[in-house]
């Protein structure tokens, strides 16, 4: 397992620098829409859906409102409704979250998944069409909220003590929290050093994007739960789903959009 799990983490930045650095910005647009539509295909199973056809068309109207969404000229402009009404959603999850195990109705977690995946969607859109440093702010983004996973796992398991949220997610702990902030903010401040970003602006933003990624993490796995399931998928050996590789990213995403306007740099 532990194999499977280096040899998929090398593959997936592989493709990752392939998509970010060397892909055209319509190219790495499309594989970041194929991105998300594998993910809408997984929160298909959050709803119970087994069937081929209900699935696909889950997907399908997924795809079909992000692509209208991308074609809106307004929003491609000022992203800013679309990226506040996340961080609302977001909101509403921490409510969620803490009353789990409260069942959540099939309708209720369908809109979910629109709430989770598209402003993901228009957030790397955005950014590895944006000339310049779009698609290295894409890999600051990933590069932070990995560094807080990573962080969080080493630190939870040397230290932890103090479960964080035992009815979602019972291995996670509010010292592997510290842990994964220590590491996102040492990451913060070497990358907005690299990118000529306010250096402490970064560093005020970081404590944010980590938190609210924790909350990501805690919403898909409240999600799995309710649907009874231990991943996401199995498109990636020893990760499991799509989703559980993004589900940090996408309550961060957001949140770092708009930070770089707070920083000058949106």
């Amino acid at each position: 397992m532990l194999r499977a799990r280096i040899f998929t983490a090398i593959v997936l930045v592989a493709v990752l620098l392939l998509v970010l650095l060397v892909l055209p910005p319509m190219a790495a647009t499309l594989a970041v829409a194929l991105a998300v539509l594998a993910g809408a295909w997984e929160w298909s199973g959050f709803l119970g859906l087994v069937q081929r056809v209900p699935r696909l068309a889950y997907v399908g109207l997924v795809g079909l409102v992000g692509a209208l969404a991308l074609l809106t000229t307004e929003l491609l402009v000022d992203p800013r409704p679309v990226l506040w009404t996340a961080l609302a959603w977001w909101a509403l999850a921490f409510v969620w979250v803490l009353r789990f195990p409260r069942p959540i109705g099939r309708q209720v977690a369908a809109l979910c998944g629109f709430a989770v995946l598209l402003p993901l969607w228009l957030v790397l859109a955005l950014l590895v069409t944006r000339p310049g440093d779009g698609p290295l702010l894409v890999l600051l983004l990933l590069v932070i909220v990995w560094a807080a996973d990573i962080g969080a796992y080493f630190a939870g398991r040397a230290f932890g003590r103090v479960k964080l949220a035992p009815q979602v997610s019972p291995g996670k702990t509010w010292e592997g929290v510290l842990g994964g902030l220590v590491a996102a903010l040492l990451v913060a401040a070497a990358g907005a050093q690299a990118l000529s970003l306010p250096v402490v602006g970064m560093l005020l933003l970081t404590p944010a994007l980590v938190m609210i990624s924790v909350l990501g993490d805690l919403t898909v796995s409240m999600f799995k739960r309710n649907a009874g399931l231990k991943d996401s998928g199995r498109l990636l050996p020893g990760h499991g789903g799509i989703l559980d590789r993004v589900d940090s990213l996408s309550a961060a995403a957001p949140l770092f959009l708009l930070g770089l306007g707070w920083l000058g740099a949106g």
